[in-house]
């Protein structure tokens, strides 16, 4: 069950990619939308990233613009593939960003989803999509001594096997002491788990079933308390897909859309590997609150609509305070 007291926080996916989709770029919605979903009660806002696999804005870009616009919601990236930018600018980027937010940051993380259009992805920038795990977590390693390279007696200078560098002391720190949290967007394999209870602030699956997620987030627990750390040290959270409409087959049917278009595979295809709910509010609402009950503290919720703002009060109004309620 859950490690923390009180109700669990609930954040909303931005619509980057939807906007891609539907052949837009415009900022000054996304700006509206954050500023809606704020005033609505949401705790947290997201932006997911990628460069050609699956097109949108920047999500760095895009938080630092949420950020000028909000004032209370924690703000994040859901997930960030660091490989997609050089470890030293990605370090000065969240740095930058963290003092943008007020130390709102947090940033989920993904070594890259295993597409044939993800590994391409790679390819387009240079980095290596074979060994892509551990150079996530060397990544993170070389941030977190960035970040804390001006404290007494910390270390300048980085030696891995992927990356070196040193005069790390030079690069600004973040806002926040130590940088912001890193949460590990992964799913229930042995190697995540291992890897969220070792060295994660956090873990951000989308697993299909909440009875695995919370096999799942036990075993992280356990792996936790091995290793010395404290029992609030990760926040387990959830990344899940909901489509709202009160007629069942008209959701389903939005719901097929939007994943053809997003990912070109269809939602049978999808509901294997992620969290899916469709139908009613109410509906919705319980699905997610099964992953609360086995131990979820912060869900996102991407709509799964190419027109998702009109869905956005109903989920307030009734997902929202569901989810809350449960202790």
């Amino acid at each position: 069950m859950d490690t923390f007291p009180g109700p669990a926080s609930v954040g909303m996916l931005l619509p980057t990619r939807e906007q891609a989709i539907n052949g837009t770029y415009a900022a000054a919605p996304l700006l509206d939308f954050a500023r809606q979903a704020e005033q609505s009660g949401f705790d947290s806002l997201w932006a997911g990233d990628s460069l050609v696999a699956r097109p949108r804005l920047d999500p760095l870009v895009v938080l630092s613009a949420a950020g000028a616009v909000t004032s209370r919601v924690t703000l994040g990236t859901a997930a960030l593939t660091p490989a997609l930018r050089h470890p030293l600018t990605g370090a000065h980027m969240l740095a930058s960003l963290d003092h943008v937010c007020g130390s709102r940051l947090v940033l989920g993380l993904g070594s890259g989803f295993p597409m044939p259009e993800t590994e391409a992805e790679f390819a387009t920038v240079g980095a290596s999509f074979k060994g892509r795990v551990g150079r996530l977590d060397e990544i993170v390693s070389l941030w977190r001594t960035a970040w804390n390279s001006s404290a007494p007696g910390a270390p300048t200078a980085f030696t891995g096997r992927h990356w070196q560098a040193d005069g790390l002391d030079r690069l600004p720190r973040p806002h926040r002491t130590g940088g912001p949290p890193l949460w590990l967007a992964g799913s229930d394999t042995p190697r995540v788990l291992e890897r969220v209870a070792r060295h994660y602030d956090g873990w951000m699956p989308f697993l299909p079933q909440s009875a695995d997620y919370g096999a799942a987030w036990r075993r992280i627990r356990q792996l936790a308390a091995e290793a010395g750390r404290p029992a609030d040290a990760i926040t387990p959270a959830l990344y899940a897909t909901i489509t709202v409409n009160e007629d069942p087959d008209r959701a389903r049917a939005e719901l097929e859309h939007y994943i053809e278009h997003y990912y070109g595979r269809t939602l049978d295809q999808m509901v294997t590997v992620q969290a899916y709910a469709w139908g009613s509010a109410d509906t919705c609402a319980e699905a997610l609150a099964g992953y609360v009950r086995e131990g979820a503290r912060h869900v996102i919720v991407r709509i799964g609509s190419l027109d998702p703002e009109p869905q956005l009060k109903q989920i307030a109004d009734i997902v929202l305070p569901c989810l809350k309620e449960i202790q």
